[in-house]
Order: C-alpha cells, then structure tokens, then sequence
C-alpha cells in the first residue's frame, strides 16, 4: 500500500479482536469485479464471516471507499442490526429486491443519497480505489440509530459498541474516458 493513501475509517478506533471476512465474488486485496461497479450490475458481493467473540448480538456491515475525491471519502454501503446468528450476506443482499437481508436489518443512505448498495464508481484516470467492506461484531441487538441516520453516526455509534471487526478489499479503476 502507497503511502500517499489515505487511511482507513477503523485505523481511528480502538483495536479490537479481529473477524475473519471473504467474499466468494473477489479475493481481498483483488479487483473487483464488473457486476459490483454502479454502472456495471451495481450488485451488492456475497460476504460472510467467522470468529465472533462471546457477547456478539449483532452485526454491521459498510463498504467505504477512502480514496474518493471528496475530502471524506464515499460510503457505499452502511447497515447494521444484523441478527447475531447470520454469518453471511448473499451475493445481491443489499440491491434490488434486497433477497436474502434478514427482516429488521437497517440500512442508510449511502453517499449516492439511497439505502442499498451503491457500487464502485472512481472518477477515469484518478487511479485504484479501495472497497472495503467492513463487517463488525455489536455488543447490542440494535445498534441504536434508525434509517435516517448518516453512515458517520453508524460509525460513531459502532466505534463504542464494536467487539471484534474484519475487513477483505478490492479495488477498481475506471476506465480512461
């Protein structure tokens, strides 16, 4: 990793134990694929994850993109009150008719302004961006905001209530214009 890149949203929050997370749709550190780039399928990727510690209620899961040329990044993708028994997100989960998102999981507005999935989509010829899907054991059942919350608040709130985190990222260039 270069380091002209910018950090990590969790590189700021205490360290905790760490889950194990992979996606069958790209290898971490790989590239990913057409079919999760917003122009292309704008699908959300399978996950899934192991090595919650005692105490897990729930889960969270964003996508974050460190590298947007905003000042702040671009969150793609915030939800959380994942039931503490599912250990997986299917491939689509988080797009369309959201097959396979457990009832009563929340999700927020991304950077695009919804609450889905929004896929990768760096401006041509500013270089790889990072996806990094982050999945978080939560000491509570509900997380505590509700679905007009911003991603940040979801980050705040989970930076005191997180008792493990894991993380697999992709990258993705947009083609030259």
């Amino acid at each position: 990793m270069s380091a002209a890149r910018r950090p990590l949203p969790h590189d700021f929050h205490p360290q905790v134990p760490e889950l194990v997370v992979s996606s069958e749709d790209f290898a971490d550190g790989g590239i990913l694929p057409d079919d999760h780039v917003y122009s292309e399928g704008n699908v959300s990727p399978q996950l899934s994850w192991a090595g919650a510690p005692a105490g897990t209620r729930s889960y969270a899961v964003t996508c974050y993109d460190p590298d947007a040329p905003t000042g702040s990044g671009f969150w793609h993708w915030s939800l959380f009150d994942i039931p503490a028994s599912v250990t997986e997100l299917p491939r689509g989960a988080g797009s369309g008719d959201f097959k396979g998102l457990p009832e009563g999981v929340v999700q927020v507005r991304n950077d695009y302004g919804t609450r889905d999935f929004g896929g990768a989509a760096p401006p041509p010829g500013d270089g790889a961006h990072r996806y990094v899907f982050t999945v978080y054991a939560v000491d509570q059942e509900k997380l505590g905001p509700d679905a007009d919350a911003s991603p940040a608040v979801v980050g705040f709130n989970l930076r005191f209530h997180t008792l493990a985190r894991g993380q697999v990222i992709a990258e993705y260039t947009a083609p030259e214009a």
